[in-house]
């Protein structure tokens, strides 16, 4: 097994995190953000979808802890169940990115060939069509919706992880301890789900925490644009469209959602960053 990428085992990989303070930082922010989305469910201090006008654009006070938009909604509870919708959106997309990208590059890599061709080219080909613009072309034929979202940040995420897991896995198959198992008569499959696989799993957990950011940025983006969740149901991009007409009157309704997808996506980049330093055997053996 010389030359296998393996990720350390778990007791010395905290031992080693606890000591990273760009993971320990991702973590806690990402923590704090799964943990707002997760009392979202159980508890908000208003409802957000209670419109009250006699107490609209109120500003930070005692009984609405952020204030209050233009249609009197609690702004806190808004962002509580924002982070929700924003979370089950990237980790939708993701999933459906990462289970079928990595299955067509673990495939491409194992059968080479008109196999891995034919997937290159149609990685090619989806990569030309952006999440914003797969869901533009979604809402035209199906509306919009925060399910249509999904399936549009998905489908931009299936190339990436196939380009990524093709590539890894190709140099994974020229290593010695493949080429033995190829010489004991196992079978693609079998050498790929024993040598290949376990050797990708730390780059393709530290991508997903990338592309998990991203995804949570184009879920951001097409609500903005009225393309991803719909009203009534609160979503961080779609408090920023409406904030923006009132920048002057009542600025902080754009500051707190625009900062809870700044945290949001620097907490998952942090994480990947650490992920990355902690999980590869090279970095290790350099620090």
């Amino acid at each position: 097994m010389t030359g296998a990428l393996k990720a350390p085992q778990p007791v010395y990989f905290w031992s080693r995190a606890r000591q990273h303070r760009s993971f320990v930082l991702g973590l806690s922010l990402t923590a704090l953000v799964l943990l707002a989305a997760t009392l979202s469910w159980f508890w908000t201090p208003w409802s957000p979808y209670e419109i009250d006008m006699a107490a609209k654009l109120q500003t930070p006070n005692w009984h609405h802890w952020l204030g209050t938009d233009p249609f009197g909604r609690d702004v806190s509870a808004m962002l509580l169940v924002g982070a929700r919708h924003s979370i089950a959106v990237g980790l939708v997309a993701v999933t459906l990115g990462l289970v079928t990208g990595s299955a067509l590059g673990l495939w491409a890599a194992a059968r080479g060939g008109w196999p891995e061709e034919l997937i290159m080219r149609l990685t090619d080909f989806t990569f030309a069509f952006p999440a914003v613009l797969s869901a533009i072309m979604m809402t035209a034929v199906f509306g919009a919706g925060m399910l249509n979202a999904m399936v549009a940040i998905g489908i931009f995420n299936i190339p990436v992880f196939a380009r990524i897991t093709r590539g890894s896995a190709q140099a994974i198959w020229s290593r010695d301890y493949v080429l033995a198992a190829r010489a004991c008569g196992k079978g693609p499959w079998r050498i790929t789900l024993d040598h290949v696989l376990p050797n990708l799993q730390s780059l393709l957990i530290v991508q997903v925490t990338i592309q998990f950011a991203l995804a949570i940025l184009a879920e951001a983006a097409l609500s903005y644009l009225g393309l991803g969740t719909q009203a009534p149901q609160p979503s961080w991009g779609r408090m920023l469209a409406e904030a923006q007409t009132l920048m002057f009157q009542a600025p902080l309704l754009a500051v707190f959602p625009g900062l809870a997808i700044a945290l949001t996506v620097l907490g998952l980049n942090l994480i990947g960053d650490g992920l990355r330093d902690l999980l590869d055997p090279r970095l290790v053996r350099q620090r």
